[in-house]
């Protein structure tokens, strides 16, 4: 039988899914199962890495009960990003892994920046000093738990781990390992300086290879467990956000991808390699180029934070949202309820709203908060364009909140940009799958597969010309309320730290 399909492993926060695509990017067999997060104090997140194993086998043996694993090429692997697990010289885990939503190393950032220097990391990493990055968790860990890091044998994010479980070998995506904050996104490799700072051996580190690479081969211990046949080509593939956007072709600056997950990921294409502040610099998975990422920690979190807190129905707070005017009622909100990224890069900022009155509800909060996450990618898409000199004329919108019409229609008007759907809903698998098909010879380059698996994408929503200026002139006073407020986000946190001492 012919080998005329690959497999696409997504491992992200919640879930695994496993699709089997066709050469011509149309999924024909799916696989989901879901994964545990564990909260064991205020702002810590963690998972056992055996339930992404789990995970992935329940979602493989699905597949493998849909098709035949005799027409799997090829598999790849894309994965939440910044999140990694300790293993033993046994490759038992030391400890939980750590989530890309933890902030317990909020202490330990400037610390270690300053031991390499911020604008040296900012440099070699493209990521601006912050505590997303695994490497100040890593730090947390050597400060906080010694013995623990000084028994770990293998440091491995997701991709690494899956790798390791279906082929023995522990490797990873060039496009995996610099979401990290260790790796030197010129070089292509481990950066021997911020090693040197985390007093860590590159042996303990998975090995890190092109995306679309073979890393090895579905080991008969893997093949049993997940039904996909003994020597199955294992491929490098990425992290789930740059995956996404290879999914989507969008391997220029005119095409850039918006998640509107748990977080709120935008990705510009860019050729050359650029750091500034308005954006991390991230890796493609085409193995070529990079992304310049805008990140809003509070997306589809945030909305469904508010939604349970006030008790009120989704759908009607949608309905009667999309009935209000434009701007809320006079009601700004600042997203900034998980700290925030880019472009100011501060793990004190609080979100808040500004102007509330006793003429406003939830449907005034509810509508605010989808137009305030708005109007911050508004503002950071025109800073990525003004200070990298590229120019972005549609997104192409994925993740969950892509499901409401209303918010896709407020970020079209806020952006001033044309919004896009994609194909399909699984960028993320399908990037995958594209790096899997590369690795496997059907085609020359993973921009060759984008161009054949990719698809055509739909129209989501059109900017209205008034509406948009309308949105530049509450932009224009949304710009003000962050510098405003961060001294006493600051006083804030400083506060509750004295009250509330962590673990």
């Amino acid at each position: 039988m012919n080998e005329d399909l690959v497999i696409g492993l997504d491992s992200s926060t919640s879930a695994t899914k496993a699709i089997a695509w066709r050469r011509d990017g149309a999924p024909l067999a799916e696989g989901r199962s879901g994964i545990p997060l564990a909260s064991p104090a205020p702002d810590w997140y963690e998972q056992d890495p055996g339930d992404w194993w789990r995970s992935a086998c329940a979602a493989l043996r699905e597949v493998s009960r849909q098709v035949s694993p005799a027409r799997i090429a090829a598999i790849a692997v894309a994965a939440q990003r910044e999140t990694f697990v300790p293993l033993d010289m046994d490759g038992i885990p030391v400890r939980p892994a750590i989530v890309w939503l933890d902030r317990r190393c909020r202490d330990d950032v400037e610390p270690f920046a300053a031991q390499v220097g911020r604008r040296r990391i900012h440099e070699i990493t493209g990521k601006p000093v912050d505590m997303a990055p695994v490497v100040y968790r890593m730090a947390w860990m050597m400060r906080r738990e010694p013995g623990e890091y000084a028994r770990t044998s293998m440091f491995t994010d997701v991709h690494g781990y899956l790798t390791w479980r279906l082929t023995g070998c522990f490797g990873t995506s060039w496009a995996s390992a610099d979401p990290l904050g260790l790796f030197d996104m010129r070089e292509r490799a481990w950066s021997a300086e911020i090693l040197q700072a985390l007093k860590l051996d590159p042996g303990r580190l998975p090995v890190a290879a092109a995306p679309g690479s073979v890393l090895g081969a579905v080991s008969d211990a893997a093949a049993a467990v997940t039904g996909i046949a003994a020597g199955t080509p294992v491929v490098a593939g990425g992290g789930d956000g740059q995956a996404a956007g290879l999914g989507v072709n969008a391997l220029t600056s005119r095409r850039a991808y918006l998640n509107l997950g748990t977080a709120v990921v935008g990705g510009v294409y860019a050729r050359e390699y650029r750091v500034g502040q308005a954006w991390r610099t991230m890796g493609s998975c085409s193995g070529e180029g990079f992304y310049l990422e805008s990140s809003l920690r509070s997306g589809t979190f945030l909305l469904d934070w508010f939604v349970a807190t006030c008790g009120a129905s989704r759908s009607r707070l949608e309905s009667e949202a999309a009935a209000l005017p434009l701007g809320s009622g006079g009601l700004l909100a600042l997203p900034y309820w998980g700290a925030v990224m880019t472009p100011y890069w501060d793990a004190d900022a609080r979100g808040c709203f500004v102007g509330l009155t006793a003429a406003h509800g939830a449907t005034h909060m509810y509508r605010a908060l989808l137009e305030g996450i708005a109007l911050e990618q508004a503002m950071v898409t025109r800073m990525i364009e003004r200070e990298a000199g590229v120019r972005v004329e549609e997104f192409v919108v994925m993740g969950g909140g892509a499901a409401s019409p209303l918010w896709l229609q407020i970020i079209a008007d806020a952006t001033g940009k044309p919004l896009k759907r994609a194909q399909t809903v699984e960028a993320s698998s399908l990037g995958a799958a594209m790096c899997a098909a590369t690795g496997a010879g059907w085609f020359q380059d993973a921009a060759a597969a984008a161009e054949a698996m990719s698809g055509t994408v739909t129209d989501a929503a059109e900017p209205n010309a008034h509406r948009t200026s309308r949105y530049a002139e509450l932009l224009d006073i949304y710009r003000e309320i962050y510098p405003s407020l961060r001294d006493t986000c600051g006083k804030i946190a400083a506060f509750q730290r004295f009250a509330e001492p962590r673990p």
